[in-house]
């Protein structure tokens, strides 16, 4: 009995384990949707108007060819904006972390300055685009860049910092110069908290790229520019399935970069282990 109890789980029950809670908590929430939908609104047109049932979100959103090509193409168009904030954010967060950890003053100098970027406020930061280089792809990706940013440059930094002082003092021993140490000891190290500021930063372009459309009103049409004309429409059904459809989207990019976490520290963790 003992011995049956002590056996390491399968892959499988891993997996069941990760993956039943949460289909069942969606398969409740669901099924409140449902009730909700049937208690509230016992009139057809007001529950089609306002809280349509999950079947109607599907055939509507998802079943309708039109309406998907519509919603598909429209997210597409964000996208590509989200996508391309989100790596010139990469790029210039990476590279402003990595000039901060040059020296402390830089980073006294530079820090208060990634700070006021986190505070400021979408709906303020689009219509100043808008305003400065108009309503073209350049403001829909310097949003999402401005959004963006921040987590890049402080998970980064952190990462850069966190060596230990005994690997620091190891390669002055042996007359390594901070490049070397940069690129040799700081920069593998920094991957894992780096990672995690891509992730972070993904959804929050997303969200960028979305809110910010609700400002842009020529160019391309956008998922969030759909779901604002939804939203006069009272199209609830389309509405809430073009909701859905961003959703799935920032997972896919979230679950991207877990897997690309995953597949360039992999070595690293397990260096590490084995140094245990």
């Amino acid at each position: 009995m003992s011995a049956a109890m002590g056996r390491p789980r399968s892959a499988w029950s891993d997996r069941a384990a990760r993956v039943v809670p949460p289909v069942v908590v969606f398969g409740l929430l669901v099924g409140v949707w449902y009730l909700t939908s049937k208690v509230q609104f016992d009139n057809t047109l007001s529950r089609n108007q306002f809280q349509p049932y999950p079947h109607e979100v599907v055939r509507k959103g998802y079943l309708i060819s039109r309406n998907l090509t519509e919603m598909l193409t429209s997210l597409w168009q964000t996208a590509q904006v989200a996508l391309i904030g989100l790596g010139v954010a990469m790029a210039l967060g990476v590279f402003f972390a990595l000039l901060m950890s040059l020296a402390r003053p830089i980073e006294s100098t530079l820090y208060p300055y990634a700070v006021v970027l986190q505070t400021l406020p979408i709906v303020a930061i689009t219509p100043m685009m808008i305003i400065w280089f108009g309503s073209g792809q350049f403001s829909r990706v310097a949003v999402c860049v401005l959004i963006a940013i921040f987590p890049i440059v402080t998970n980064t930094l952190f990462g850069l910092k966190a060596a230990e002082r005994g690997q620091r003092d190891l390669f002055r021993l042996h007359g390594a110069g901070r490049l070397t140490r940069l690129v040799k000891l700081d920069l593998p190290g920094s991957a894992p908290a780096m990672f995690t500021g891509f992730r972070i930063s993904s959804g929050l372009s997303v969200v960028g790229a979305i809110v910010g459309e609700f400002f842009f009103k020529s160019g391309a049409t956008g998922i969030g520019s759909r779901i604002q004309t939804y939203t006069v429409r009272s199209e609830t059904a389309k509405l809430i399935a073009a909701i859905s459809m961003t959703a799935l989207m920032g997972i896919v990019i979230f679950l991207f970069f877990g897997w690309l976490s995953n597949r360039v520290t992999s070595s690293w963790r397990s260096d590490a282990t084995s140094r245990r």
